[in-house]
């Protein structure tokens, strides 16, 4: 058990701090680690940095040439090293997503000299540990613990790699940060419904949500379909809506600082996602007293939301079911109304508080 006679050492390890979810885990806990009163080290590799958070920041980006060359690799990473030695962290937690085998044993094995904790932020948790069982268990068998953000992703890897240090504490959401901002000003002056992700790859699959918006009644009643995100699939997603004739109802907002203002006055969110990881877009829109269709998919949506309870789950992949929901959302208004009064209650287990308080009890820190 740690006991805060001393001022407990947190490095936070992430990609950046801006546009992903799991970058959004770092910049929360950051918050509530300081809060909490220990010092919070958060160091990034790519400089971006568009979510609040709190402690200091080392911007290894920002050390990063136009050649990125190995040399330049090697400068930045004797420099962390020395970062780390120097600070003597009691723990170290790793959010990045991990696909280069060699860089990550060098990582695991030999930067890494403290109590550490890795986290898997997908059900393709290929991208955070390697596909060979021998050097996953190599790597992280003996780490502090690997912490997991939903249970099916959990038990995959415990099935995949025999793993024994696997835990599962689900994403973090500041219900009272989002119902502030839920409060700025929307400027949109028509009903709509809302998808919410990036459009870099096809993983979200916005293509099935037009598709199926397309094939329900919203459109007929004038409720339109907003997209906020960005990437190089959006010009395809533009041709799918020309192609369908509905061009005028959907809109592309581009990714957005503050998506809460456009969840809080959406009719409902939905989830078209081929995976994912604990999606917390979900919560937020849950926070946001909006509720939800989703697929499915692994993982994540069955573990938030309950079936006509605050939202609708729907097979996975079936676009039919899919536009049924929609329709089911759109006509039944006491099924509707009754959604959407559980929302924000059914997130209260998600809370900074709540899961923030695991995380002290997965490191043995005892507050005063």
């Amino acid at each position: 058990m740690i006991l805060p006679n001393k001022k407990i050492k947190i490095a936070l390890i992430g990609y950046r701090l801006s546009t992903g979810g799991a970058e959004k885990v770092m910049a929360i806990l950051s918050q509530f680690f300081e809060k909490q009163g220990l010092e919070v080290h958060n160091i990034i590799v790519v400089d971006s940095i568009s979510y609040d958070y709190s402690g200091k920041l080392i911007n290894l980006g920002k050390l990063k040439n136009a050649s990125n060359g190995l040399l330049n690799k090697w400068n930045r990473f004797t420099f962390l090293k020395k970062y780390l030695n120097e600070n003597q962290f009691d723990f170290i937690i790793d959010l990045r997503f991990r696909i280069k085998p060699i860089q990550e044993i060098l990582i695991a094995k030999w930067l890494y000299k403290t109590k550490t904790i890795f986290t898997v932020h997908s059900f393709l948790i290929d991208h955070y540990m390697p596909n060979w069982t021998f050097l996953s268990r190599f790597m992280y068998g003996d780490c502090y613990k690997l912490v997991s953000i939903s249970d099916e992703s959990k038990a995959l890897i415990e099935k995949k790699h025999q793993l024994k240090n696997v835990v599962r504490i689900y994403n973090p959401i500041d219900i009272d940060q989002i119902t502030v901002k839920s409060k700025a000003e929307n400027e949109l002056e028509f009903d709509y419904i809302i998808g919410v992700g990036q459009m870099e790859t096809n993983i979200k699959q916005f293509d099935k949500l037009i598709e199926a918006y397309f094939k329900s009644i919203l459109s007929t009643n004038n409720i339109h379909l907003v997209l906020l995100g960005d990437g190089k699939q959006k010009q395809k997603l533009l041709n799918v809506a020309t192609a369908r004739n509905i061009v005028d109802k959907v809109h592309f907002l581009g990714y957005q600082d503050n998506p809460f203002k456009y969840l809080k006055k959406a009719r409902f969110f939905v989830l078209s996602s081929l995976n994912e990881g604990l999606p917390n877009v979900i919560l937020e829109s849950l926070a946001c007293e909006t509720p939800v269709i989703a697929f499915d998919c692994s993982s994540g949506p069955r573990e938030m939301i309950q079936h006509k309870e605050n939202g609708l789950l729907v097979a996975n992949q079936d676009i039919e079911k899919l536009t049924e929901a929609m329709n089911l959302l759109e006509e039944d208004e006491n099924l509707y109304r009754y959604c959407k009064q559980n929302a924000l209650r059914s997130v209260q287990s998600f809370s900074v508080s709540t899961i923030g308080k695991q995380w002290l009890d997965l490191m043995k820190i005892t507050l005063k």
